[in-house]
């Protein structure tokens, strides 16, 4: 750890006309009075981009900001997370300091971050009064939060985002997580409670697409759930409980029912469906049991987050 510097790390995707913008805005920002003694480093991994990112990433890194920029580049996209992770890893500050790479998380309002874990807070989360994002991704985000509330304990008055600083005992306590499997937000959550909300503006996206899919987003809420808790085990077997106590009861109904009204027909209908739904349940409950148990199988084999190619310091990769 390096005293009073701060480390941004930034998960690069798709943005080769955006990256620029953003690390000119931390080097403005830097600039601010109440900034005035800190030092800064910025981490660029480059999550397998399709695009011309990582040239970008290396023309700036070879360019006047050349001594405060770190270029990691996947040899395949992994992830956000694992993005976040290479970052982390590679980063020495004090304080880290994660954004997005599209310009819409205002590098320019940090200084308000930095404030918050100078007071006191181990984590400080960026919350947006009015978020730009499409409706997609709004849901996406809602969907995020309930799942990070309910299956990870997360106070409800606690916004989560991708934008957000760290102590560095938070961060080395993140980074002794080694499954291949990471989630950022669980790793914050399972480190400290002492974690506070800081208002910040959201900005329109000027250049390109979220890339998150329905299909990423999806996979990122199982992992996020299968990661960090048990909880779905759980309600799977109150959920079978429920049932067996349901199927029973109907049982009892439908006997005493033939034996108070002999031509009353049993009801072929209703008894396939119970069959159906019950059946669905049955393959809900093995299938989310097989995800945890391919987990563990994927975990022993010693998956890795994430692949390195090549980084614009080779000593430090």
């Amino acid at each position: 750890m390096i005293k009073n510097l701060i480390s941004y790390v930034i998960p690069c995707y798709r943005s080769e006309k955006t990256i620029e913008g953003v690390i000119d805005e931390i080097a403005a920002t830097m600039k601010k009075d109440k900034l005035k003694g800190y030092t800064y480093e910025i981490i660029l991994v480059n999550d397998g981009s399709p695009d011309h990112t990582w040239d970008k990433i290396k023309e700036l890194c070879s360019g006047p900001k050349a001594e405060v920029l770190t270029g990691i580049n996947f040899a395949k996209n992994f992830g956000q997370h694992a993005a976040l992770m290479a970052g982390l890893r590679a980063s020495k500050g004090e304080y880290v300091i994660c954004l997005d790479d599209d310009g819409q998380t205002p590098a320019d309002e940090a200084d308000k971050l930095v404030e918050a874990v100078v007071n006191g807070a181990d984590v400080a989360y960026a919350r947006y009064a009015n978020k730009q994002h499409s409706l997609f991704r709004n849901f996406g985000t809602a969907m995020n939060e309930w799942m990070a509330s309910v299956m990870l304990g997360k106070p409800r008055d606690l916004f989560v985002s991708s934008y957000f600083i760290a102590r560095r005992f938070v961060v080395d306590e993140m980074l002794s997580y080694e499954s291949s499997y990471p989630y950022v937000i669980g790793l914050v959550l399972r480190t400290t409670k002492n974690i506070v909300n800081v208002d910040v503006t959201h900005r329109k996206r000027e250049v390109g697409q979220s890339g998150y899919t329905f299909a990423k987003l999806l996979a990122l809420w199982i992992n996020g759930f299968t990661a960090f808790s048990i909880k779905p085990l759980r309600i799977a077997t109150m959920s079978g409980v429920c049932l067996a106590i349901v199927g029973i009861l109907y049982g009892i109904y439908t006997v005493i029912k033939k034996f108070v009204n002999p031509a009353v027909p049993v009801g072929f209908s209703a008894l396939m469906s119970a069959i159906m739904f019950i059946g669905g349940m049955i393959m809900l409950m093995l299938g989310m049991i097989g995800e945890y148990v391919g987990r563990v199988y994927i975990a022993q084999n010693k998956n890795p987050q994430y692949v390195i190619r090549e980084t614009t310091r080779d000593e430090e990769a």
